[in-house]
C-alpha cells in the first residue's frame, strides 16, 4: 500500500477495496459531483474505479491518478485527490479533489492541497501547478485565492458540461511563488 505523504490530520495513499462503501457514498451524491468532470457513480463504477487505481504508483504523464484522503485519527476515507502531469511537459501538474459531503467544511480540501503542492514542488520538482475551476464553484474559488493561486484566465461558456454551457477560471502557481509563501510544510 503506497502512502504518498501525510499531513497533520490526513494520509494520502492508494485507494483500496475497503474504501468502497465510503467512496461510493460520496461519489454517488450529485452535490459532490456537481462541479466534477464526472457524473455520479454506481456501486459497480466505484468498485471498478478503485480497482483501476489501487495499485498505481506515481503518475505517468498524460494520465490521472487518484489517491485516497484518509483521516489519520479515524482511519476513515474522507475524500480523494488526483494528480495529472501534462504529457507535453511533466513539470506541469493539475490537481483535483473530492471531499465527502459528510466531511466538508473541516479544512480537508485545503490541507490536502497544501500537502499536494508541497509534495509536488519540493519532492517531485514540479515547476507549475494549474487549476481549472467552474466559475460557479465558489468554495473552490475561495480556496484557490486563500492559497495564493494567481487567476490567469476567465473562460466564458468554454465547456458544454452536464447539459449546459459552463464558464471556468484558470488558476496557477509556480514553484518559486510557493517557496515564498509561509506554509506549515
Amino acid at each position: 500500500m503506497l502512502c504518498l505523504f501525510t499531513t497533520r490530520r490526513l494520509k494520502i495513499r492508494n485507494l483500496r477495496e475497503s474504501d468502497l462503501d465510503d467512496f461510493h457514498q460520496y461519489r454517488s451524491n450529485p452535490e459532490v459531483t456537481k462541479y466534477q468532470g464526472f457524473d455520479t457513480y454506481t456501486r459497480e463504477q466505484a468498485k471498478s474505479f478503485i480497482a483501476e487505481h489501487q495499485n498505481k504508483s506515481f503518475i505517468v504523464p498524460g494520465e490521472w491518478i487518484q489517491y485516497a484522503i484518509e483521516n489519520i485519527s479515524s482511519a476513515q476515507l474522507v475524500g480523494d485527490c488526483a494528480i495529472y502531469l501534462h504529457p507535453s511537459d511533466s513539470r506541469i501538474a493539475e490537481l483535483g479533489i473530492s471531499i465527502s459531503h459528510l466531511h466538508q467544511r473541516h479544512g480537508y480540501a485545503k490541507e490536502t492541497m497544501v500537502g499536494l503542492m508541497n509534495f509536488l514542488f519540493s519532492k517531485k520538482g514540479i515547476h507549475r501547478i494549474e487549476e481549472t475551476v467552474d466559475a460557479e464553484n465558489l468554495a473552490s474559488i475561495r480556496m484557490m485565492e486563500s492559497l495564493s493561486f494567481r487567476k490567469e484566465a476567465h473562460f466564458i461558456e468554454n465547456i458544454f458540461f452536464k447539459g449546459k454551457w459552463g464558464s471556468e477560471y484558470q488558476f496557477a502557481m509556480l514553484r518559486r511563488e510557493w517557496e515564498q509563501l509561509d506554509w506549515d510544510q
